[in-house]
């Protein structure tokens, strides 16, 4: 599976306690890689990560800290980086706008600092958002090549980082032997979320109390996908890259097909037909912050030129994740990895069913 490319590697993944995190730090434990941890906290409680047990290196540190963090790259010697350590709220980034830029844009410069130092890096992958375009409320899918933008301090952040990794790939890293990509998804969902104000998490947090769950805004129409499908495109990416591909050091959209594109109506239903407990009602934010009611991704480039595309359609995505949820609550005793594993092999299993390169290799 990607080329057995990440045996015996050298991955420092930062952001690795959180929900995407975790999933890529079991994902890289299990292809075989020594994976070095890097985040500021734990970003909830529970956490995925905590409840994994993975034995893994995990460091807690903050990207603002230059220099701590070349104390790191120094000490571990990567081979490859997957940054998605982040301030990654909407909501929080209007509460508080400056950690949220100190942390997104000049976290981001750091760790590209750091890695331009450290003569063992030979491949970064920069995980953003799909926040970061510049959002005009289209019904078509937003495509690498359109601007970036963001009314929010968090899109507006991540925009900004976009533009970083354009100046550095151009500027420094073109002229090393090191290759650099970033990458955009969706709306993630799947087991393990506990951070505030996501819909999917806040509803199955309500529904095990048996509590109804608040929704802002039922007509708010997003990118759904499961965890693993965004990171099956950055493990895809970053073998890639390894492999020495100058083609692939470029910005990429790993987001659903065109129909899994849903309502937050549509979503509620559909766990509705696995969780029947699930109960809610309506009621906008007073704050009247703004958030995006409609947002897609084009991934025409990643299915054209990289051969990635999603296993999983919505349904699916919507199933696995909610009895992953299911499992958790009824079962104070569950083996986390392993129930997560659980999963991870059937997308594996399904992407090998569909004839996905990446899975044959």
């Amino acid at each position: 599976m990607f080329n057995n490319i990440y045996k015996d590697k050298t991955v420092l993944l930062t952001g690795h306690t959180g929900f995407k995190g975790s999933w890529l730090a079991l994902w890289l434990h299990q292809l075989g890689a020594k994976v070095i941890g890097y985040s500021k906290d734990y970003p909830s409680e529970p956490t995925h990560f905590q409840l994994l047990n993975l034995e893994i290196t995990s460091i807690i540190g903050d990207i603002r800290d230059r220099k701590h963090l070349q104390e790191v790259f120094n000490t571990y010697q990567p081979d490859i980086i997957f940054h998605l350590a982040a301030q990654a709220l909407v909501r929080y980034s209007y509460n508080e706008p400056v950690e949220t830029f100190e942390t997104n844009v000049m976290g981001t410069i750091n760790m590209y600092e750091c890695a331009l130092q450290t003569k063992s890096v030979k491949a970064f992958v920069n995980i953003t958002s799909d926040k970061a375009y510049e959002n005009k409320e289209r019904l078509t899918g937003y495509k690498e090549t359109d601007p970036m933008g963001g009314h929010d301090p968090y899109s507006a952040s991540k925009g900004c980082a976009e533009l970083v990794t354009s100046s550095y790939r151009n500027s420094f890293f073109q002229h090393t032997d090191k290759l650099l990509a970033s990458a955009r998804a969706g709306n993630v969902i799947g087991g393990g979320d506990w951070a505030l104000d996501r819909l999917v998490p806040d509803i199955f947090k309500a529904t095990s109390k048996l509590e109804t769950v608040t929704i802002r805004n039922i007509h708010a129409t997003r990118p759904w996908q499961h965890v693993l499908e965004p990171l099956s495109g950055y493990l895809l990416l970053g073998q890639l890259l390894l492999e020495g591909n100058k083609k692939v050091a470029d910005g990429w959209n790993f987001g659903p097909d065109e129909d899994d594109t849903r309502e937050v109506s549509n979503v509620i239903q559909h766990i509705k037909k696995h969780w029947e407990e699930v109960n809610f009602e309506v009621i906008p934010d007073k704050q009247n912050l703004h958030e995006a009611n409609l947002l897609k991704l084009d991934c025409a480039k990643a299915a054209a030129q990289i051969q990635w595309k999603p296993v999983w359609h919505f349904e699916e995505t919507i199933a696995y994740t909610t009895n992953w949820y299911k499992d958790y609550y009824s079962n104070p005793n569950l083996n986390i990895q392993e129930r997560s594993l659980v999963d991870l092999n059937k997308y594996m299993a399904d992407a090998k069913a569909k004839g996905l390169h990446w899975s044959l290799k």
